[in-house]
């Protein structure tokens, strides 16, 4: 990956540079680095609002309810972790934030999640099934509606910004079933 992004890099100087167009290389390291650091700071605003948010909802006993009644669904995806283990907890969270399109609130749940599978991982230096399986749905996250692309979407002048809703539904239900499918293939070769 190193090599890629670093042959775009050097590219793009380079034909600038032959171009005669150095200004706009050196405009777009400027737009870039200005850019990078405004996400950044949204980046982490949102998260530590979102992992303050978590972490009121697990004390008032939430996220505990919300990881009982996925008890069915969670046992099916992560048998090797335990019934009242904070992982799941964390993971329910995950999938109820991606669920309803809450990107942003998922990712510190899904980090908790990560950090307490860890704790059951016996190989600390690869990946768990129960992590591989967890990646696999938070990575196809099945949603109901995603809020972001709809708010990208009206905020570009979109007519219709929840056109999308129902193929969004189609499309990560069928993504979340293939790799959950894939993932239990591959965990039963390993065993």
């Amino acid at each position: 990956m190193d090599f890629i992004w670093g042959f775009f890099i050097i590219g793009g100087i380079v034909m600038g540079a032959f171009l005669g167009r150095m200004d706009l290389v050196t405009q777009a390291v400027f737009d870039g680095g200005k850019n990078a650091l405004e996400l950044a700071f949204a980046m982490a605003g949102i998260i530590a609002m979102w992992t303050g948010i978590l972490r009121i909802a697990e004390r008032g006993g939430l996220i505990g309810m919300l990881s009982d009644r996925m008890a069915p669904m969670m046992d099916f995806l992560f048998p090797s972790v335990p019934r009242n283990h904070k992982a799941r907890e964390y993971m329910a969270a995950n999938f109820a934030a991606n669920f309803l399109g809450l990107g942003w609130a998922a990712t510190p749940a899904g980090l908790m999640a990560m950090k307490e599978l860890q704790k059951l991982n016996r190989d600390k230096r690869q990946a768990s099934g129960a992590m591989c399986m967890f990646l696999t749905v938070n990575m196809s996250s099945l949603q109901l509606v995603s809020m972001n692309i709809l708010a990208y979407r009206a905020e570009y002048g979109s007519a219709n910004p929840a056109e999308i809703v129902a193929v969004g539904i189609i499309a990560t239900t069928i993504t979340t079933v293939v790799g959950v499918l894939l993932a239990k293939l591959l965990q039963g070769r390993e065993e």
